[in-house]
């Protein structure tokens, strides 16, 4: 499970939620959760935002293993 999915579940918020916070389609919110769409600086801003903390606490560990 990527860091993102649990902090989301961690939270008990939905995909729906996520999306609905984000100001996203649920279908869209659900391709950056699982890797099928790119992420964008400011929307991993803004998701960071909803957890209180930094974008690299979420998405480093992916980044860096899909380079290896």
């Amino acid at each position: 499970m990527n860091e993102l999915k649990k902090r989301r579940l961690e939270k008990r918020y939905t995909c729906k939620n996520m999306a609905e916070i984000l100001n996203v389609s649920k279908p869209f919110y659900w391709q950056l959760e699982n890797g099928k769409r790119r992420l964008s600086y400011s929307m991993a801003i803004k998701i960071a935002k909803i957890f209180k903390t930094k974008p690299d606490q979420i998405f480093y560990d992916e980044y860096k293993n899909r380079e290896s």
